[in-house]
């Protein structure tokens, strides 16, 4: 009921909004369905451990900022990268929940404002980060400073959209203008992180690396 009252009653910016969204999200799947067909990884070498223990560990355990390479020694660029996809994710609902006018209390804007002033931040940390370190500068192409511009302010539009309704048609566009960009840039990790922590499971647990057994 909600939804159908939604489509009845919306106008121009949130039309293209939808649209966008319809766009990105067949674009996500028909690259889910092309990484489906590519089927498993080939491993010439005869197995010696069990792959599916080793993908839970992949997708678990190896996250441990304490079991990755260098992770350990950023853990606050790394917490505020965690944070920081916590926002995303937490602006996409949000908007999901304003595209379908389902109000939000005072106290939940003022909760939702508070973590999405925080995880802001750490997307315009990240940035600055990117920006002033001179071995980051040489790694990053200007995809990388697009992604995270867009994405910060899609975060930075959906915490004054919750205070500030009347900018909502602004908030729409930027919001098609992200959904429009991602499918062309790094922001498909969405889909690829998957793939890729399945593969690299694969991999150790084939080889009998993965999950690590206790030590002796």
């Amino acid at each position: 009921m909600v939804v159908s009252d939604a489509f009845e009653n919306m106008v121009w910016f949130e039309w293209i909004a939808l649209c966008s969204l319809v766009v990105s999200l067949s674009a996500a799947l028909l690259q889910c369905i092309w990484l489906i067909r590519l089927g498993k990884p080939e491993d010439m070498a005869p197995p010696a451990g069990k792959v599916s223990p080793a993908v839970l560990y992949a997708m678990t355990g190896a996250m441990n900022p304490a079991k990755k390479e260098s992770a350990y020694l950023h853990l606050p660029t790394y917490v505020a990268g965690i944070l920081y996809h916590m926002g995303t994710f937490l602006s996409i609902s949000l908007f999901l929940l304003m595209w379908l006018y389902i109000p939000i209390s005072g106290v939940m804007v003022i909760i939702m404002s508070s973590i999405l002033s925080v995880t802001a931040a750490c997307g315009v940390g990240i940035l600055v980060k990117r920006a002033m370190k001179k071995e980051l500068r040489e790694l990053s192409s200007p995809d990388d400073y697009i992604s995270n511009s867009l994405v910060t302010l899609f975060q930075v539009g959906t915490l004054l959209t919750l205070s500030i309704p009347k900018i909502l048609p602004a908030y729409f566009i930027l919001t098609s203008i992200l959904f429009l960009y991602l499918p062309l840039s790094k922001l498909k990790h969405v889909i690829y992180f998957f793939a890729a922590r399945y593969h690299l499971g694969f991999f150790y647990g084939w080889r009998g690396v993965w999950p690590p057994g206790k030590r002796v």
